[in-house]
């Protein structure tokens, strides 16, 4: 072998497929001790991390050092919801930049920011079907060939060494008493406790959810023939024609004008409602069904402003699609009013405050619709930025510590506290967890006689007492509620 053969090797010693087998092993032991029969906690943020590290150590491609330090960076922002608290929306974010990192290191994302959120949905949709197609179709090529030499070898070579080793032990255990104290001493529940079914199920989906990341893969298009798409088309411009549409948008701009004519009389303007009929009333019935109006509403008109079709290139179609689109605006802020008028009366729950995100995010969709249409951009670029709004979204209420908000509110809005609104629901608060110990010690502090409320802080008290300490449970928002106890001298010990 020649100098420049041997100065041609790779420097790292262990293969690519071999890289992947320890990776993926090494992950599988990690989890299992980091995060089997734990407390979530920064355990979970470390686990993330150790993935996203066997991500890029495994990869067959080599990679540049900024995009490693790229990567690191997204692993590390992605996941730092986590550190603050194990939520859902915590591990869906991390979930989200392990993916990303997935598609990076095995050369698949797209070369424009655009397209990134239709390929994520391609990985993500082909996630459910795709490990156990690959596991078929690599036992049907295994069964097909025959084993290479190479493995009969090694397995044929550990067959005499085993063999005379277990010989050996029988005969010196019968020589020896103290190996045979020794061999009679070793404790096999370990093993069987170790080989639980809860645990080797762990397993599976640890092993599942790592192979699709090792292994990424795009789903593939489907691309429609040429008569289904002269078919869809001539559809399409059957119910989306110029006439259609023309039609369609004179009457749905009547029809929004007369509810936005209502909104600004009644909810904008303050004006008095029939008899039997109060504000909270008439807020609470439109805050929802507005809101699937507006989804509908932005639904026809993607459906109607599409490329190339009658709706893009007339000026009176563009000008009454805009006044509609600015109509459903309107009516989102409308459904917002609707529920802080709602809550005004009947207080703060988690499914109202997800609601409220929603309504915002329905009318930055619906905004980012308009700038589309006045811009003349494509749907992808509407797609990727309605997507990073909605990830942004998440990221912030994950460390949004939304129980304490709800309960800071309830008990400063109730009728005990500020003469107006319901009396305190403690019932619900007390479902809200320990967060909410810091609004009831504002609530005793006012009341102090209430037994009920009492009662309901030292049930909080020891739920969070009785907590798991371990490092791994560890987050911050229950240090931040551990440091607030510490400074309270009414703590039950």
């Amino acid at each position: 072998m020649s100098l420049s053969d041997t100065l041609a090797l790779p420097t790292n010693p262990i293969s690519s497929p071999y890289r992947k087998l320890l990776t993926f092993i090494s992950l599988i032991a990690l989890a299992d001790i980091l995060l089997f029969d734990e407390v979530p906690g920064v355990n979970l943020f470390l686990f993330a991390n150790a993935v996203a590290a066997g991500l890029m150590i495994s990869s067959r491609r080599r990679q540049s050092i900024p995009k490693i330090a790229a990567f690191v960076i997204l692993c590390l922002v992605a996941s730092a919801p986590l550190v603050e608290t194990a939520s859902w929306i915590g591990i869906t974010t991390s979930l989200l930049g392990l993916c990303l990192i997935s598609l990076g290191v095995g050369g698949l994302l797209p070369g424009q920011s655009t397209r990134l959120p239709l390929a994520l949905l391609r990985f993500l949709l082909d996630l459910p079907v795709r490990p156990f197609r690959q596991a078929s179709y690599r036992w049907l090529r295994r069964l097909q060939k025959p084993a290479p030499d190479g493995v009969r070898h090694h397995l044929r070579g550990w067959i005499m060494p085993l063999a005379f080793a277990a010989g050996f032990l029988a005969l010196f255990a019968m020589a020896n008493p103290l190996i045979e104290k020794t061999l009679r001493s070793i404790d096999l529940t370990f093993l069987l406790q170790l080989l639980s079914m809860w645990r080797i199920g762990f397993w599976l989906v640890i092993a599942i959810f790592l192979s699709t990341l090792l292994h990424p893969r795009l789903r593939r298009r489907r691309h429609h023939r040429e008569g289904v798409a002269a078919v869809t088309t001539r559809i399409e411009d059957g119910l989306f024609g110029h006439a259609a549409l023309l039609r369609s948008l004179l009457v749905f701009n009547a029809l929004f004008a007369v509810q936005t004519l209502l909104d600004l009389t009644y909810l904008w303007g303050g004006a008095s409602l029939p008899d039997g009929m109060s504000h909270a009333e008439y807020a609470h019935r439109g805050a929802y069904p507005l809101i699937l109006t507006a989804i509908l509403a932005a639904v026809f008109v993607l459906a109607a402003m599409r490329r190339g079709g009658p709706g893009d290139g007339s000026p009176l179609l563009r000008g009454l699609v805009l006044l509609w689109i600015a109509q459903n605006i309107l009516l989102c802020l409308s459904s917002i009013l609707r529920l802080d008028l709602y809550v005004e009366v009947y207080s703060l729950t988690e499914l109202r405050v997800a609601a409220g995100i929603w309504m915002g995010l329905v009318a930055v969709g619906l905004f980012l619709i308009l700038l589309r249409i006045l811009l003349r951009r494509s749907n992808e670029w509407l797609i990727a930025l309605s997507s990073a709004a909605l990830v942004l979204t998440l990221y912030a209420a994950a460390f949004a510590d939304i129980p304490a908000f709800i309960a800071r509110f309830n008990v400063a809005h109730s009728r005990e506290i500020s003469g107006e609104g319901v009396v305190l629901d403690l019932d619900y608060l007390s479902t809200l967890g320990p967060a909410a110990i810091p609004a009831l010690d504002t609530y005793l502090a006012s009341l102090p006689a209430d037994v009920n409320a009492r009662k309901v802080r030292e049930a909080l008290l020891w739920q969070h007492v009785r907590r798991s300490h371990d490092w791994w449970s560890w987050t911050y928002r229950d240090a931040r509620l551990d440091a607030y106890l510490k400074n309270d001298a009414t703590l039950v010990r």
